[in-house]
């Protein structure tokens, strides 16, 4: 009992220093844990503060370093925005004269064509009038005698083309409207009186149907003309005169419409001995008798110009005859001045050149005299020319 209440005792004992023990660890425990919570606070608040510096210097940096690079990144933007810029501004510089161009030129345009449209207006006032006025007789004759001068002038046939605006002469005679000269007395007739009302009706005809009636009336009465000019027979009155009579057309606009009409006009024409022409034609004809009247003035002359060719060949023979004395004379002169030169050396210079060396001449050596090796040219003689002895 005793070892048992002994045994209680110590396991009591055992016990309250277990219990003594627990509580030490737990109070050990509780301060380490408040330990470690001020070691983990003081480490965390160092290790933040840390991180805080680390990180402020790595912004730094990083911010410093970012800087730099968008300075250079600015810069290098800069580099490839000012060229462009200034690209920009010379473009829209341009763009700007440009539009001011536009704007002048669109205003002269605009000048312009109200000009033409005026000018425009005028001219089928003018078209108007003239076509009134060539509705009369006399004015349209007078037009195509107008028209008939200028293409004479033109082809420089004035001098050999006669006018006149008398239809009949005194004795009863035709007298056309123009006669050309050509050489050995020969004539061409030329009349300007050619019929143009249908075609100047049909100018102000709109409908294509009586327009083309009008038209088919001017190629009838330009036949019906052809057939009165051959009627008149004016190659028998002017002689010696080719057998035909030139019918003149003012205007190719007239040739070409009565001809689109009645497209047999020329042969009808040939057939009755009536040419028609237009003023091409007309100067084409006039410079072919310009040409023959040159061709006559040559022949007129060839006598004159043998003439004064034989008598041009008997002055050159009598001029080089003059010119092959001169040059006899001239190889007589230089043969003698050769024999006295040499003379001169031999005999005389010799002697005088030892004078200076005896002493009793002074100065300058007296000068050699080279004799003459050039010799005139000969005159070639002239030969006659068998074949033509004029030229």
């Amino acid at each position: 009992m005793a070892q048992l209440a002994q045994a209680r005792t110590q396991q009591h004992e055992q016990q309250q220093a277990t219990d003594e023990k627990l509580t030490l660890l737990h109070q050990a425990r509780e301060r380490m844990a408040d330990a470690f919570k001020v070691l983990s606070a003081q480490a965390l608040q160092t290790y933040n503060e840390a991180f805080l510096n680390l990180a402020q210097t790595k912004l730094g940096q990083f911010h410093t370093q970012s800087s730099s690079e968008l300075q250079q990144r600015q810069q290098a933007i800069d580099g490839l925005v000012q060229p462009l810029q200034s690209s920009l501004t010379k473009v829209e510089t341009y763009l700007q004269d440009l539009e001011r161009h536009r704007l002048s030129t669109y205003s002269q345009l605009s000048e312009q064509i109200t000009q033409l449209a005026t000018g425009q207006l005028q001219l089928q006032t003018e078209t108007a009038n003239l076509t009134k006025a060539l509705r009369a007789p006399n004015v349209r004759g007078r037009w195509g005698e107008i028209q008939l001068k200028r293409v004479v002038e033109i082809a420089g046939m004035v001098e050999h083309c006669d006018f006149t605006q008398q239809v009949v002469a005194d004795n009863g005679a035709l007298r056309p409207d123009m006669v050309v000269q050509l050489p050995q007395q020969r004539r061409i007739v030329v009349d300007a009186k050619a019929p143009l009302s249908a075609y100047l009706e049909a100018l102000d005809i709109t409908d294509e149907t009586q327009r083309l009636v009008k038209l088919k009336e001017h190629a009838q009465q330009v036949r019906r003309h052809i057939q009165q000019l051959s009627q008149k027979a004016y190659w028998d009155q002017f002689q010696p005169s080719p057998e035909f009579v030139v019918l003149f057309l003012p205007g190719e606009i007239f040739f070409s419409a009565a001809l689109e009409q009645d497209p047999s006009l020329i042969e009808a024409g040939i057939a009755q001995r009536v040419i028609l022409a237009t003023p091409t034609t007309l100067i084409a004809l006039l410079k072919a008798v310009a040409y023959g009247w040159q061709q006559n003035a040559v022949t007129e002359n060839a006598q004159q110009i043998s003439s004064l060719g034989r008598e041009l060949y008997e002055r050159m023979r009598v001029f080089t005859g003059h010119l092959q004395k001169m040059r006899r004379g001239l190889d007589a002169t230089v043969d003698t001045f050769n024999k006295a030169v040499g003379s001169l050396e031999s005999r005389v210079l010799v002697s005088a050149r030892k004078f200076k060396a005896l002493g009793a001449g002074s100065g300058d050596e007296l000068e050699t005299i080279e004799p003459i090796d050039r010799m005139p040219r000969p005159v070639q003689p002239m030969v006659e020319n068998t074949e033509n002895p004029s030229v």
